[in-house]
């Protein structure tokens, strides 16, 4: 007894010094990477590394402890308990949870169970499965996102009925969208790294309150790799090397990342090329979408080549390549800092719509190329925890971002060929705040200022001579500045429902100049100077009777202010129509109500679902103008209607979104998604049509098996018609994109695929994955794209872990 005591009193000092948490599978006693250690009072939270080890030496004391990860049971223990457990904790694996930690909807970690409106993510582990080529794939994994394309080096997202410039991009708490984010598809998100990206959450409906203007039909926030410091007083190093291979497109990437920790410092660098062939279609469908020829210059002449194979598409090939280096420094438990660096670029590539488009029987243009697409942010973040009067946490985001993006294009057998290009530089920071106070008060508040100073420039050569001019730019030469300041307030009412509430107030400022394009165009002034606020709130409450079941209800407003795109943009948005400056515009806003519950039944199956019903006011869009009494225009040698940005309609979407899982006997298990939304937006005469930008009913159904390092998924994904009568009637004209019904009308035809993807682990360094997408070959296009999918796509890869 006598030595026993002994070594206790010997042992446990040492344990209560050490103070490392491991965490394993209770199964499998592999350890678990990500779970994730928090206490509410005092506000503290820690996250396991790659050997399921975190440091929780602040967390000495506290009686209730939070231990979560997906996949596993929740554990609520105090720091005593652990201490007995000799630091030691085996999480138990569970069907299904109500209560995930998501950040984007206060830019703060909550449980899934305080939050009134929709969040859905994407885990690091979805991704290795899904494979995804580009991050737009990867949000389209999801089956809650719908994607358009233009060409295969893009990927347009579309959120309950709203896409491009109404939606908002976040990376690691910084915004993304910019001011040229314009209301046409863009392709922005193509910049991230999919192999980088550790979690992303699709935040649905309005986010203004935190994320203000552009914060409309949701928020995509992207966290990206996190350095991982050492539990120990020794290095901890991690590291990761794959290589991938898909058919359809001859793609080959290959992408590593190194991470090395000490206990104060860590650093984590990451790097992906990728190279992407043209896109070969299925070999079943629309022969609409067939490729018979192209245009290649020869002999000072433009000429139609015979497509040897028309399934593919030419040109769609490109390649990119992403890096980034974070360097993250924690001197105290007060005190956290982290330095990042991203840098994302494509070559050049084809807009492949563009391509397809014919004049007279002939292709109408030779050239149509976006140049080099690049992303740079510099990134440094200071979190500071430390219980006072004002607050319990601080973030403050310092940031800069520079982007480059440009258009080639020239008419078929045209000598001039006519290139715009745009730089971005994009200042940013953000300070955010948390305090909980009294135990059932938590409120969240803070600041935001960005500044974007855009740069645009044209140029005319002929190809023969080589002779150079300076042309129109597709914008002015700008800034555009916001300054908010938010708040949001929750309130635990009972252990079983929260009330939550937030304000907004936005600023935003432009400045223009013109006279770059005043030699080129009569526009009616020099310069133009904007400044006006917007207020935007939300309200929610969350009600759970019990653990499994949560029922949700959320009103919310959004707004976005007018860029340098809306008020500045000269440009073509189609054949024979040309977009002039317009600076008398306001803020758009929405009004977005919704309900939703959650049930788990029996441990064994989930449901989710979603209603929602949202009212666009005050809309920008494009009608027709005149400029000096005129109502067209010369613009690139053709005569064209002159149209404009205004703030003259409003839409309403309306939709639901359910999703049902399953874990069914001898490790099969079932998910489902399904989406439903439809927009109806005002027309210049009045009438209304269905919105552009509210896809079809849209999902996804996988049925899965997992035994041991073994998984499998056979999967759907699917889609619904559009009929002609159906289509926007601005997508009525766009013949080129769609398939021909027997009136010979364009329609959007319903599409599903049947897939399977595999994967396993070797041992704990090695793991392959195989798959099959597009089994049957099928030839389809996603509402409104310009390119085909993918045809029968097998793709393999291999990965190496330490």
């Amino acid at each position: 007894m006598i030595r026993f005591l002994f070594l206790f009193s010997i042992c446990i000092p040492s344990l209560v010094q050490a103070q490392t948490l491991i965490i394993e599978n209770e199964e499998t006693n592999e350890p678990i990477e990500m779970a994730t250690i928090s206490s509410n009072s005092p506000s503290l939270f820690a996250i396991t590394n790659g050997k399921g080890e975190a440091d929780i030496s602040d967390f000495l004391d506290i009686e209730n402890i939070e231990i979560r990860s997906v996949g596993f049971e929740n554990l609520s223990i105090s720091f005593k308990e652990i201490l007995n457990r000799f630091f030691e904790i085996k999480l138990k694996p569970s069907s299904f949870s109500l209560d995930d930690v998501v950040v984007s909807a206060t830019k703060w970690r909550q449980s899934n169970k305080e939050i009134p409106g929709k969040i859905s993510r994407i885990t690091a582990k979805d991704v290795v499965l899904s494979n995804p080529q580009t991050t737009a794939d990867l949000l389209a994994s999801s089956g809650e996102v719908f994607i358009q394309k233009s060409q295969q080096g893009g990927g347009s997202p579309m959120i309950r009925g709203f896409s491009t410039n109404r939606l908002l991009y976040s990376v690691d708490g910084v915004r993304m969208n910019t001011a040229i984010f314009r209301s046409g598809n863009i392709q922005n998100v193509i910049s991230l790294d999919a192999f980088a990206t550790e979690n992303t959450e699709i935040m649905f409906g309005p986010g203004s309150v935190i994320y203000g203007s552009d914060a409309i039909g949701g928020v995509m926030s992207f966290t990206t790799l996190t350095p991982q410091f050492s539990s120990k007083d020794k290095l901890y190093a991690k590291g990761n090397a794959l290589t991938r291979f898909a058919s359809a497109n001859n793609e080959i990437s290959a992408h590593a990342d190194l991470n090395l920790g000490w206990k104060k410092l860590a650093m984590l660098t990451s790097f992906t090329y990728s190279n992407f062939g043209d896109l070969k279609m299925g070999g079943h469908g629309p022969d609409e979408y067939l490729r018979p020829f192209y245009v290649q210059r020869k002999d000072s002449l433009d000429v139609l080549i015979t497509n040897d194979d028309p399934l593919k598409q030419i040109p769609t090939a490109y390649s990119q390549i992403n890096v980034m280096q974070k360097l993250a420094f924690k001197p105290n438990r007060n005190w956290d800092l982290t330095y990042a660096f991203h840098y994302s670029e494509t070559s050049s590539y084809g807009r492949y719509d563009r391509h397809i488009q014919y004049l007279n029987d002939l292709p109408r243009s030779a050239e149509w190329n976006y140049g080099p697409q690049k992303w740079l942010m510099n990134q440094l973040t200071i979190a500071y925890k430390r219980t006072n009067i004002a607050f319990d946490e601080m973030n403050i985001r310092l940031a800069h971002q520079y982007f480059n993006e440009s258009r080639i294009d020239r008419d078929f057998n045209e000598l001039i060929r006519s290139t715009k290009e745009e730089k971005v530089f994009a200042y940013s920071a953000n300070l955010d705040f948390v305090k909980t106070f009294l135990g059932k008060h938590k409120v969240y508040y803070g600041a935001e200022f960005v500044n974007n100073v855009v740069s645009s420039e044209g140029e005319t050569k002929n190809i023969d001579s080589g002779a150079a001019f300076v042309a129109a730019s597709r914008y002015p030469n700008a800034a555009w500045a916001s300054a908010g300041i938010y708040t949001s307030y929750q309130f635990k009412a009972s252990d079983n429902f929260n009330i939550q509430a937030g304000l907004r107030y936005a600023h935003f400022l432009i400045e223009a100049d013109f006279r770059n394009n005043l030699a080129y165009y009569p526009l009616p002034q020099a310069e133009a100077n904007l400044s006006k606020g917007s207020v935007t709130g939300s309200m929610g409450a969350i009600y759970t009777p019990s653990s499994n079941t949560t029922v949700r209800a959320n009103f919310s407003t959004g707004f976005r202010a007018p860029n340098i795109d809306d008020i500045g943009k000269i440009f073509d948005s189609e054949p024979g129509s040309v977009v002039i400056p317009n600076t008398n515009l306001e803020a758009e806003y929405v009004y977005n109500g919704e309900i939703g519950f959650a049930q788990i039944v029996k441990n064994n199956w989930k449901i989710d679902a979603s209603t929602y019903y949202t009212f666009l006011q005050n809309a920008m869009v494009r009608r027709d103008f005149s400029l000096n009494g005129q109502d067209s225009i010369v613009y690139q040698g053709e005569l064209s209607q002159v149209q404009a940005v205004q703030n003259a309609a409003s839409a309403h979407v309306y939709g639901a979104q359910v999703g049902l899982e399953a874990k069914l006997p001898h490790g099969f298990g079932l998910n489902a998604v399904y989406n439903y939304q439809r927009g109806r937006e005002e027309l210049a005469d009045g009438t209304r049509s269905a919105s552009r930008h509210a896809a079809p009913m849209f999902g996804a159904a996988h049925l899965t098996f997992k035994h041991k390092g073994l998984f499998i998924d056979l999967y759907t994904l699917f889609s619904g018609g559009v009929s002609f009568e159906n289509l926007p009637e601005e997508e009525k004209g766009k013949e080129y994109l769609y398939a021909i019904d027997e009136d010979g009308n364009p329609f959007s035809p319903a599409w599903a695929t049947l897939n399977l993807k595999t994967s396993y682990r070797l041992n704990k360094n090695f793991s392959i994955s195989a798959g099959m997408e597009n089994i049957l070959d099928l030839r389809y296009k996603s509402y409104s794209s310009g390119i085909a999918a993918a045809g029968r796509n097998f793709i393999l890869s291999g990965k190496v872990s330490f």
